[in-house]
């Protein structure tokens, strides 16, 4: 098999076009955004009329030393309700937004399981599990969470920023002037701090990444690790995982937080000037205090969302950093689409051949060298071997899981690149060593194989495996559910559903990788006389290490390095005395 790599870290890529992606998926539901647009707008003008209110109230409470009573209560009262509307559209756009970034993820969610459904082989072969899972979940949770919450804290701050502005310019130039001071280097600061963070946001989701793909392989391993009495080395390999991701976690939030202190310092040193510079211009009466009052307030306005912009940037390049792993999987180069002249395979004879295959899973690295064989139909082929013998290699090209680096493999004389891929497929069923069931019903574990399966025919196919008996014997007999993974049913008992499952499956060729391995030798005896009823009249392929149960087969590979180095009948393998005898007999010293 290809090597995996563990936690490999992604290098950053253009924020830009990754920003790009993400409005991307935002457009599908312009409309609601733009209803978000106008509500934020309102809630904004709700706000800039506030301190233009308040200072026309103070204005006429220190007129001439008179207090116009009716006056400042009006403009209170404007201002209570500029301030209310202001809030409540401000809860709607909150709401919305939080409903948007949900639909947001499960849309996203569904174009990554998709993209994982069609990708090959050798993409889960090379990553490991919990590093995909960390993708579709925490990855798109900190992307969506950012959408939800950031993305209306920038609309609202730009809103205000740019409002606040323009009121503060109808009061007072010279005051303005004191924020062209600050303002760019508060621009200036968040643009530098921002190019150190990003790439440590992107270390950050990949540490993450490492660490789930860990605790996924650790803890479906968990048995083997008791067993061994290596608990003390895993909780200590996973203390140094661990210790990297909060390292990386560290370091980016530690550069991070420092911005917003920052720019909250420059903007309190622009707040300084602007009381100076009004304080003098009062004083030479070209301002009013009213003017001042609301001039500082708008300031405060305008200064906020300036410090908060720059405490939401941090968290944006997390999410760009965790959107960037997310398209990295959305950019894999899916299976190689079927040939446009590729036709299905109907009328399945079974005849299959190898003509001259070489194939390795990485570059110069060749597993397969010049593979020959042929199977006609109704042949059973077993296929033995060492471990590493290149024996599951076989099945995976058989299957189309891999392309041939060389050479051709052929089903009743058709190339199988011109056969289109589902149709191949469909014409094996599978029983391999690593069992695989699903939460769901017995019934629908054993018929998941054949669309519209009648309870008659997952019978049948249950006691021809021999495992019917068992199945009656529990709470629901076939409605019984079985926990997620099999964990309410044994190995050997996971097996047999398998095998139940291939036997319902009607087709003309059959896979067996190791399929008796967990069954114990008297249920191996029952199995086997069920399958040898299941192979009749289909090619099978086997693949056995107890050479006990395949003496009977058609023919017989035996393969090292790669290489098929005899092949015949069990007894003609036996005369020779060559590897075949080798390894028979090694089993049964």
């Amino acid at each position: 098999m290809p090597p995996r790599s563990r936690g490999k870290q992604e290098k950053p890529r253009d924020s830009r076009a990754t920003l790009l992606r993400i409005l991307q998926y935002i457009m599908r539901y312009r409309l609601f955004v733009l209803l978000m647009l106008v509500c934020t707008f309102a809630s904004n003008i709700g706000n800039l009329l506030g301190p233009s209110f308040a200072g026309k109230a103070i204005n006429a409470a220190v007129d001439q030393g008179q207090v116009d009573f009716a006056t400042v209560a009006h403009y209170a009262k404007l201002m209570l309700a500029a301030y209310l509307f202001s809030n409540l559209m401000s809860f709607l756009v909150n709401q919305g937004m939080m409903r948007l970034g949900r639909r947001i993820a499960n849309r996203m969610r569904k174009d990554v399981f998709n993209k994982l459904m069609a990708l090959p082989v050798g993409y889960f072969d090379r990553n490991q599990a919990g590093d995909i899972i960390s993708r579709v979940s925490y990855d798109i949770d900190v992307v969506t969470t950012s959408l939800s919450a950031d993305l209306v804290q920038i609309l609202t701050s730009v809103v205000t920023v740019a409002g606040s502005f323009l009121m503060m310019c109808t009061i007072s130039l010279p005051m303005v002037s004191c924020l062209c001071i600050t303002l760019p280097m508060a621009i200036a600061f968040t643009r530098y701090m921002g190019k150190r963070t990003r790439p440590l946001y992107s270390k950050r989701s990949a540490a993450y990444g490492k660490m789930n793909g860990y605790v996924e392989e650790m803890f479906s391993g968990q048995k083997t690790i008791l067993a061994y009495a290596y608990e003390d080395d895993v909780c200590r390999d996973f203390g140094k995982i661990n210790q990297e991701a909060a390292d990386a976690y560290c370091a980016a939030d530690t550069l991070g937080m420092t911005t917003g202190p920052t720019i909250n310092m420059i903007n309190n040193l622009g707040l300084s000037l602007i009381g100076m510079v009004g304080a003098a211009l009062y004083m030479l009466g070209h301002a009013q205090l009213g003017q001042i009052s609301s001039f500082v307030l708008y300031s405060r306005k305008f200064c906020g969302p300036v410090n908060e912009i720059a405490n939401i940037i941090n968290e944006i390049y997390s999410a760009l950093a965790a959107a960037e792993r997310v398209f990295a999987l959305l950019d894999q180069p899916e299976e190689l689409a079927d040939r446009p002249d590729a036709l299905p395979l109907d009328h399945v004879q079974g005849a299959v051949e190898a003509r001259h295959v070489s194939f390795g899973y990485l570059p110069g690295k060749t597993i397969l060298h010049d593979l020959n064989l042929r199977a006609e139909p109704g042949q059973t082929i077993a296929i033995v071997g060492h471990t590493g013998a290149g024996k599951t290699t076989i099945i995976n090209l058989l299957m189309r899981f891999y392309d041939v680096d060389s050479g051709q493999i052929l089903v009743d004389g058709r190339e199988i690149r011109q056969i289109t891929r589902d149709s191949l497929r469909r014409a094996y069923a599978m029983v391999l060593q690593d069992t695989w069931v699903f939460q769901g019903t017995v019934f629908d574990n054993i018929a998941y194989g054949k669309e519209g399966a009648t309870l008659e025919e997952v019978m049948a196919a249950a006691k021809a495996a021999r495992i019917h008996n068992y199945i009656m014997q529990l709470p629901q007999g076939y409605d019984t559910v079985i926990s997620e993974d099999g964990g309410n049913i044994s190995k050997g008992q996971k097996q047999l559903l398998t095998i139940a499952r291939a036997m319902l499956y009607d087709t003309q060729m059959l896979i067996l990788d190791e399929a008796t391995s967990n069954v114990d030798t008297n249920t191996e005896q029952q199995v086997q006389r069920a399958m040898q009823q299941l192979m009749k009249g289909k090619t099978s392929f086997v693949i056995a290490h107890r050479l006990s149960t395949i003496q009977n087969a058609d023919r017989i590979l035996v393969m090292d390095h790669g290489d098929v180095m005899e092949q015949g009948t069990h007894e003609e393998l036996m005369q020779r005395k060559g590897l075949y005898y080798k390894l028979y007999a090694s089993q049964f010293e």
